[in-house]
C-alpha cells in the first residue's frame, strides 16, 4: 500500500495526513496556483511531500543554503524537533493559531526519508519560523 507524507501549505497553513485524507489535500491542491508548488517525491519509500505557500519557493531557490550544505543526520535532527513542536502546537488550538498549525505533521524519526525531502522540510521550517515570527524549537531559525 503506498503510503503518502503530505505537507500542504496553503497560505502557510501545514496539514500532514496519510491517503485517508486525500480529498481535502486534493481539493486543496486544485485550487492552488502550480508556481506555488514545491513537490518532492520519494519513489523508493513511496513517500510524497507537496508545500503549498506562496513566497516558499521564490524563498527557497533565492535565499535557502544549498543542497548539500548540510548532512542529512542534521536535517533528520532537526527535522525531528521541529515536527514534535509542529504537532504539540496542533493539538494546542487554545493556545496556538489554529490558522497557522491545522493538522499534525506523519513524520517518523525511524524512517529514512531521504536528503531531499529531509532538506525541503527543513527549510520550509526556517521558512515558517522567518515568515511568521515563531519558534519551533530552541534553535534560533536563521538562513
Amino acid at each position: 500500500m503506498k503510503t503518502f507524507l503530505y505537507i500542504v501549505l496553503v497560505f502557510s497553513v501545514v496539514m500532514g495526513c496519510h491517503t485517508s485524507k486525500k480529498t481535502s489535500t486534493d481539493e486543496r491542491l486544485g485550487n492552488t496556483k502550480q508556481k506555488d508548488t514545491v513537490k518532492i517525491v520519494n519513489e523508493d519509500l513511496e513517500y510524497e511531500i507537496i508545500i503549498i505557500d506562496p513566497g516558499f519557493s521564490t524563498w527557497l531557490l533565492s535565499q535557502a543554503k544549498p543542497e548539500g550544505f548540510y548532512s542529512q543526520s542534521y536535517l533528520e535532527n532537526r527535522n525531528k524537533v521541529y515536527v514534535t513542536e509542529w504537532n504539540q502546537r496542533v493539538q494546542q488550538p487554545q493556545r496556538y493559531d489554529p490558522n497557522l498549525y491545522e493538522l499534525s505533521i506523519d513524520y517518523k524519526s525511524s524512517i529514512d526519508y531521504g536528503y531531499e525531502v529531509n532538506y525541503k522540510l527543513y527549510n520550509y521550517f526556517i521558512y515558517f519560523q522567518i515568515s511568521h515570527n515563531q519558534r519551533l524549537g530552541p534553535f534560533d531559525p536563521r538562513i
